[in-house]
């Protein structure tokens, strides 16, 4: 029998829509794949910023994820916010046990607005768990300076991060430069043994940026899903959030950092393998 192309997303949900777990369902179906979640905490938030985190018990997390995994076939992962140390161990003992075929992490630590997510002592918990069992890992500038406790200000010093992370134990690396803002911007791909890749792309004035981080991470994790090589799906992924950000860029939802334009020019859904 054919099956969709499966994404789960493990990470929090996002009251105001334009991130979390909602902007990674949207990403999901825009791009043609079938998307699965489970949520590790509630937030109160909109486009002005998080007003309150209920983190969901690390029991009921697991739950949510052996409902999905023990009946549906899951392509690739996606994992944002962890919200609590309990979420992430659950979370590295189900990957461990099921290993899907491709994991993403968006080391989620601030929410646009700057709102701290999470503790020094789950950035030692991503070092020690979660980072092990990633293919891919996605921090922007500001939380690879959290996770390294290192100044990032240049695109040699981002490939020095990139490659740093690399040496401390991740698989993959691709260090987001969104926030050293120019006319040109830089992502940095590093992988063991492999060359430092530098990827451009256009700098795009806009308002609406919420959700920037897991639209990338949930793209990529789709185009991964669908069987494309690495490469290959962060050069679709970052095409497809600069679309979106363009298409997005003169809405206005509420009266803050708005949503990306998701649906821009939607993939129907069809079954694959």
């Amino acid at each position: 029998m054919n099956r969709y192309p499966t994404i789960l997303t493990i990470a929090g949900s996002d009251s105001g829509g334009g991130a979390g777990i909602q902007a990674d369902l949207k990403t999901i179906g825009a791009l043609g794949g079938y998307g699965t979640s489970a949520i590790t905490a509630l937030t109160a938030q909109n486009t002005l910023g998080v007003r309150a985190i209920f983190p969901v018990p690390g029991e009921f997390l697991n739950e949510q994820l052996l409902a999905v995994l023990e009946d549906i076939k899951v392509d690739a992962v996606k994992i944002g916010m962890i919200g609590t140390v309990e979420n992430a161990m659950v979370i590295t003992d189900i990957i461990e046990r099921f290993k899907p075929g491709f994991v993403v992490i968006d080391p989620v630590m601030a929410s646009s607005s700057g709102t701290k997510l999470s503790t020094a002592e789950i950035i030692s918990v991503f070092w020690e768990k979660l980072f092990p069992i990633a293919d891919l890992v996605t921090p922007n500038l500001d939380e690879a300076k959290l996770l390294l406790g290192r100044e990032i200000d240049s695109l040699e010093t981002m490939q020095e991060a990139a490659s740093e992370m690399i040496t401390k134990g991740c698989r993959a690396v691709l260090l987001k430069g969104g926030h050293m803002v120019s006319e040109t911007l830089f992502d940095v791909l590093a992988q063991k043994d492999q060359e430092v890749l530098v990827f451009e792309s256009a700098f795009i004035a806009s308002r609406n940026l919420h959700g920037t981080g897991c639209t990338l991470s949930s793209a990529i994790a789709t185009f991964m899903a669908q069987g494309n090589s690495l490469p290959e799906a962060i050069i679709f992924a970052k095409e497809y959030i600069s679309n979106a950000i363009e298409a997005g860029r003169t809405a206005r939802t509420g009266n803050g950092n708005g949503p990306l334009n998701h649906f821009f020019d939607p993939v129907p859904l069809r079954a694959m393998f």
